[in-house]
């Protein structure tokens, strides 16, 4: 049972690493260009953009064997 908790609590973990080095946050926000309808548009395309590889972590930390 412990070692389930730890894959969930890993696979969360990676998940929420990969969505915050993936949004460009930086260059949105201090952009006075960028409208606020825009800014939810980019990011909900990053988010939907992410998560086949959130999906694919997830698969490979629970069988790392596919990855050979």
């Amino acid at each position: 049972m412990k070692d389930r908790k730890s894959k969930v609590k890993l696979i969360v973990l990676l998940g929420i690493i990969w969505v915050v080095i993936t949004l460009p946050l930086p260059w949105i926000v201090n952009n006075p260009d960028i409208s606020t309808a825009q800014f939810n548009t980019i990011l909900t395309i990053i988010g939907v953009m992410s998560i086949p590889f959130i999906m694919l972590g997830v698969v490979w930390t629970l069988k790392p064997e596919l990855t050979t």
